[in-house]
C-alpha cells in the first residue's frame, strides 16, 4: 500500500469558499495495478477558476490538474520516471488509468508551464480563439479577466494573428501586466464607470471577436458594441461563481440578432484529440508565462481563495 493524502470538500460552498471548507483525507492507494494502470506522486497541481461550480461531493477529492512522476506502471505509454499531465484532483499521490492523462511532458520546461500555457488553459485560450471566433489580421478582439491564468494567453494569441487587442480586469496591477504582454488598450472594470462609454472611447471601430471568461453586465455590454458578424466564445461564469443570488444582466438577442452575431460555448475535452498540434503552436508562439507559485501541499486551498478573490496574475500553481 502507498500512503497518500487528498482535499475534500467538509459542506457545500456558501458564496466565497472558506478555508473551513475544505480538509485533509489520508488514504491508503493499493498497489496492484491493472493493465494501462499508474501510480504517480504529485509534482505540482492546479487550482482553477471552473473547480468552484463543478458539482463535487463532500468527501470526494476536489478536481484538478497535476503534473505526475510515474512511480509504478502498467501502461507502456507513461513508463516509471516519466512526467505526465493527469486529472486525478488534489492528491499527493494517485493511481489512474491511462484516460486520466492527458499528455506526457517532453523536452526541458518547467513543469508548472505544463499546468498553463502548455496545459488546460492554453488548449483553452487556443482552441477557444482560433477555432470559434476565428480573428483576423486588423480585427478587434476583448478578453474579459485578461490577466487571468486563460485571458492572458488569449491576448498573446490574439496579437500573434495581428489583431487589435482589448481587454479587462479588477487593478491596476493587472493592468500594467496586460499591457506588458501586448495588449493595445485595458480598463478596469471596477472603477471606469459605464462599461459602454469606455468600450465606444477605445474601441471607436466596435469589437469582433469577444472572449468571455466573464458573464453578466459586462459581457451583455461587449456584445451590445460588437460588429456585425462578430464572434463570441464563451468560456466562463466568473462574475457569478461566488454569487449567492442570481446575476442580472441585459438581454443579448436583440443585439445577436441585429447584428448577426455567432455565440458558442465549448468544452476543452472535446478537442482532446487535437492537442499534439496546439502543443507544438503554442511553443513555437514562445508565449510569456506568469505563474503566482505556491509552495506546500497544505497550502492548496488558500491558493485557490486567493486566485477566486483576484489576488492572482497569470496562472495559480501549487508546488507540492
Amino acid at each position: 500500500m502507498v500512503h497518500s493524502q487528498y482535499w475534500t470538500k467538509t459542506r457545500e460552498f456558501d458564496g466565497k469558499p472558506k478555508l473551513n471548507d475544505f480538509e485533509i483525507i489520508e488514504e491508503e492507494i493499493d498497489e496492484t495495478l491493472n493493465d494501462g494502470e499508474i501510480i504517480g506522486e504529485a509534482i505540482c497541481i492546479s487550482v482553477d477558476p471552473f473547480i468552484r461550480v463543478y458539482p463535487i461531493p463532500p468527501g470526494v477529492p476536489v478536481l484538478g490538474f497535476q503534473i505526475l512522476r510515474v512511480t509504478k506502471s502498467a501502461n507502456s505509454k507513461y513508463p516509471v520516471g516519466c512526467k505526465v499531465l493527469a486529472n486525478c484532483g488534489w492528491r499527493t499521490t494517485c493511481k489512474v488509468t491511462g484516460d486520466n492523462v492527458w499528455y506526457k511532458l517532453e523536452g526541458d520546461i518547467s513543469e508548472t508551464v505544463w499546468l498553463g500555457a502548455l496545459g488546460m488553459p492554453g488548449m483553452t485560450a487556443h482552441y477557444g480563439l482560433l477555432d470559434i471566433c476565428s480573428p483576423k489580421p486588423g480585427e478587434t478582439v476583448i478578453v474579459n479577466s485578461c490577466a487571468g491564468a486563460v485571458g492572458n494567453l488569449v491576448g498573446q494569441i490574439a496579437k500573434i494573428k495581428g489583431c487589435r487587442v482589448i481587454g479587462c480586469c479588477g487593478s491596476d496591477e493587472k493592468i500594467e501586466f496586460s499591457k506588458s504582454i501586448g495588449f493595445d488598450e485595458v480598463f478596469n472594470y471596477k472603477t471606469c464607470g459605464s462599461y459602454t462609454d469606455i468600450l465606444k472611447k477605445i474601441a471607436p471601430n466596435g469589437i469582433d471577436c469577444f472572449f468571455d471568461n466573464v458573464g453578466g453586465q459586462l459581457s451583455s455590454d461587449i456584445i451590445s458594441c460588437m460588429n456585425v458578424g462578430g464572434r463570441i466564445a464563451v468560456c466562463g461564469a466568473i462574475t457569478s461563481y461566488n454569487s449567492t443570488e442570481p446575476v442580472m444582466a441585459s438581454m443579448v438577442q436583440m443585439n445577436m440578432i441585429a447584428k448577426q452575431l455567432s455565440m458558442k460555448g465549448f468544452s476543452i475535452a472535446s478537442y482532446a484529440h487535437k492537442f499534439p498540434d496546439a502543443l507544438k503552436d503554442m511553443i513555437q508562439k514562445k508565449i510569456k508565462v506568469r505563474e503566482a507559485l505556491t509552495t506546500g501541499f497544505e497550502n492548496t486551498p488558500s491558493s485557490f481563495i486567493n486566485m477566486l478573490d483576484g489576488g492572482i496574475i497569470g496562472k495559480a500553481v501549487v508546488v507540492v
